[in-house]
């Protein structure tokens, strides 16, 4: 991936209210537990925990999932 998810970076996501919008912050390169399930991380496959603009919430991701923003 040429233009790699960073720790403070602005992006989107899909929910099932539609596509949201956050920013990235802690990223993931071990397995881990987040909301009760359980995620694989790896420094080739990373994940991350974003948070919402709007409610606040936090989520994990992929970084397969999540879509880089303009500043």
């Amino acid at each position: 991936m040429a233009d790699r998810i960073t720790v403070g970076d602005r992006v989107s996501w899909n929910t099932s209210q539609g596509r949201t919008h956050g920013k990235v912050v802690e990223k993931k390169t071990k397995d881990f537990r987040f909301a009760e399930q359980d995620f694989t991380a790896s420094d080739d496959e990373p994940a991350f925990i974003v948070e919402s603009e709007k409610t606040g919430a936090k989520a994990a991701h992929k970084e397969s999932a999540l879509r880089k923003l303009k500043s």
